[in-house]
């Protein structure tokens, strides 16, 4: 934990991709991701084929966090929502998300029924209910990094979302998320206000309310932490239409080999191999 803290105080930003399942982990891991972000939208999306409006329960992301944590090793930066509950909620779901392996939890001002940053809608718990959250959450935590997010923009604009911000470094939060800057504007408000004072996230959606920049672009910005928390299912996705629709036009997967894994290329990725050798080190 000591290992993340001093990396996200380093100049070079943090480039975590959005993961939402041990495969996709993996997968991170294997590119040599430094960090990975659990998203709770890609968990909807792919466990339920659902939006992200707050249809996914504390202990269905408890089991995503386990066997993601079993399977690799990368810190783990874990959306959590709105805490899924009052403080004493916020308070059980920091302690379970921390034993089953998050190193980073993510804590919103949303009130529910909560819905995904970039959807239009949305509402928000009072800044005292959610500062308190924040403290409940630091109250609970033993090593964990507590991230507040603040979906103030699109609600009651960028210098109430700012208020929300300083409230949230004032109780403790030691990353801060202003979610769905909409213009270069609004991005400049954030580091003037912000910038330099605490590790700030950047979230880049695409298709979203935020202008899409590059790591390199956002850390010039003053950036220390970037996550593309849906690219990869918004990929896979559309890998996995062209694929269905090609199997049942052709009935083969012929014209789709030389854009996937066969039989023996996943079992490489995935390390069949070495799980079977190891097994039988324990052979009688």
């Amino acid at each position: 934990m000591t290992d993340l803290r001093n990396r996200l105080n380093r100049s070079e930003i943090l480039l975590a991709p959005g993961i939402y399942d041990a495969l996709t982990g993996l997968l991170a891991e294997q590119a040599g991701a430094e960090a990975v972000y659990l998203s709770g939208a890609s968990i909807a999306y792919t466990r339920f084929g659902r939006p992200d409006i707050g249809l996914v329960s504390m202990s269905e992301v408890a089991d995503v966090i386990a066997a993601i944590r079993d399977r690799i090793a990368t810190p783990l930066i874990v959306d959590a929502d709105t805490g899924y509950g009052n403080a004493l909620n916020v308070q059980r779901t920091v302690r379970t998300f921390e034993r089953f392996g998050a190193d980073v939890i993510q804590l919103e001002d949303q009130s529910l029924p909560k819905r995904c940053g970039h959807l239009s809608g949305k509402t928000l718990v009072s800044t005292a209910e959610m500062t308190g959250k924040i403290r409940a959450a630091l109250d609970a935590r033993s090593q964990a990094i507590i991230m507040a997010r603040t979906d103030a923009i699109a609600v009651e604009g960028i210098d109430a979302a700012l208020d929300r911000a300083e409230a949230y470094l004032e109780a403790g939060a030691e990353i801060l998320f202003v979610e769905a800057p909409q213009s270069d504007d609004e991005i400049a408000a954030i580091m003037e206000r912000l910038g330099g004072r605490v590790p700030l996230l950047a979230n880049m959606v695409e298709g979203g309310k935020t202008p899409l920049r590059s790591a390199a672009a956002l850390q010039a910005l003053g950036y220390s932490l970037a996550i593309f928390p849906g690219g990869a299912v918004r990929a896979m996705a559309a890998t996995g239409q062209r694929y269905y629709a090609n199997l049942l036009e052709t009935g083969t997967n012929a014209g789709l080999a030389n854009q996937m894994f066969d039989f023996g290329g996943l079992n490489g990725v995935i390390g069949t191999d070495e799980m079977l050798a190891r097994g039988k080190t324990y052979d009688g």
